[in-house]
């Protein structure tokens, strides 16, 4: 015969419920995110005119060493604000490594030794081919991501926009080959190295601003040894293409990467990603207002022709509707406030933003489901349900 179980404590009839937990309210930015938005075009659109002037002062790895130095600062002190730890695997380290090159050095000093010789207008489109590039890649299936019809004619679309640009018909004359093959070189690398961040340095266990702060370093580091090499030390530093570089590392590199982790944690990677068709935009609106380029028809004309076919490669196909269980009604509790909801993150190669920024700030919803019943209490003096034979 079992023991009476001990009568448990029981609240009175008379006392209030405990009061049901209340989530904790996100906090909202200072600015909207249109705001910011706005800020991260012009900024990066404006990127293109500030290596401009830095060449006229520096050599090429110069202005690229000064950028990513300055970008490396601002990051390390965001860093230190948000008490951010850095990568401890030296696996981790290895793929940052690859990294900085494919996303950082390499790119950066390609744009700069281009606009040694091409306008600043014509490097800012040649950027705008980077999903263009991204979409030829998962054709040769270099990709994870699947192209489909509309992409692909985006692909066709956005390559005769280029050679709109380039003024094919006219046999390419007038044109620089050479720089403008290192802008289209730089644009290309940018796919090529987020196809590898995502294979690689996904699910490392570090905040993106703590990878993204750490691959700049690197991409300085690998600056700091190359420049030497190939440049001698500057004699004198001239005040405009100085504010260039410094302008050109602290906001295009720097600031904007803020602010860009901002946005995809508040609208999500696809809104955040679109700031790509307004930069070619800002940039030849700068380049011909401050700079006096000069602008040929097919230059703005093959710039849109590019932006259309970068917007078809970027197009997904809406996911089938799979109808609810008969009997069931369907989730419809909504996401925590101030959080969006969960997104499938974006193919690598069509994204700009940092690595691991589209999981950042996501939340995930528990799948729908039947309410846990409760049991009701036992009475005092109940006697205790027999004990499983596997339970001690």
């Amino acid at each position: 015969m079992s023991a009476p179980c001990e009568p448990r404590a029981t609240a009175p009839a008379s006392a209030p419920p405990p009061p049901a937990p209340t989530a904790p309210v996100a906090r909202r930015p200072a600015l909207d995110w249109r705001i910011r938005f706005a800020g991260l075009s012009l900024i990066w659109g404006f990127s293109f005119l500030l290596i401009k002037v830095g060449t006229e002062g520096y050599a090429p790895f110069q202005v690229t060493f000064g950028r990513l130095l300055a970008g490396t600062a601002v990051l390390a002190a965001a860093m230190a604000m948000r008490r951010e730890r850095l990568p401890r695997s030296a696996r981790t380290w290895g793929h940052l490594t690859v990294a900085a090159l494919l996303l950082n050095a390499l790119p950066f000093s390609l744009f700069s030794y281009a606009e040694l010789t091409i306008p600043s207008t014509l490097a800012g489109i040649c950027n705008a081919t980077s999903p263009l590039w991204g979409m030829a890649l998962s054709v040769v299936a270099l990709s994870e991501d699947r192209p489909t019809r509309r992409r692909v004619a985006g692909l066709g679309v956005g390559f005769l926009g280029v050679l709109t640009v380039l003024g094919a018909w006219q046999g390419f004359s007038g044109l620089d080959l050479p720089g403008t093959g290192m802008a289209l070189l730089a644009s290309f690398c940018y796919p090529v190295g987020w196809i590898y961040v995502r294979r690689t340095l996904a699910g490392t266990g570090s905040s993106t601003l703590a990878l993204t702060g750490s691959q700049l370093f690197l991409g300085t580091a690998q600056l700091a040894v190359v420049t030497p090499l190939f440049t001698s030390a500057p004699t004198s530093f001239p005040l405009l293409p100085t504010l260039s570089v410094l302008a050109l590392g602290a906001l295009g590199t720097g600031l904007a990467v803020l602010l860009q982790y901002g946005l995809v944690q508040e609208v999500g990677p696809t809104t955040a990603q679109m700031v790509t068709y307004f930069i070619p935009v800002i940039a030849t609106a700068a380049g011909v207002a401050l700079l006096g380029e000069q602008l040929s028809w097919n230059t703005p004309v093959g710039a849109l022709i590019v932006l259309v076919g970068a917007a078809l490669t970027q197009s997904r196909a809406r996911p089938a509707a799979t109808p609810e269980p008969a009997g069931r009604p369907a989730a419809t509790a909504p996401e925590p406030t101030g959080r969006p909801a969960a997104t499938a993150p974006e193919p690598a190669a069509d994204r700009s933003s940092p690595p691991g920024a589209d999981a950042a700030g996501l939340s995930r919803s528990r799948p729908a489901g039947r309410a846990r019943r409760r049991r009701p209490p036992r009475p005092p003096g109940a006697l205790c349900p027999p004990r499983s034979a596997g339970r001690r």
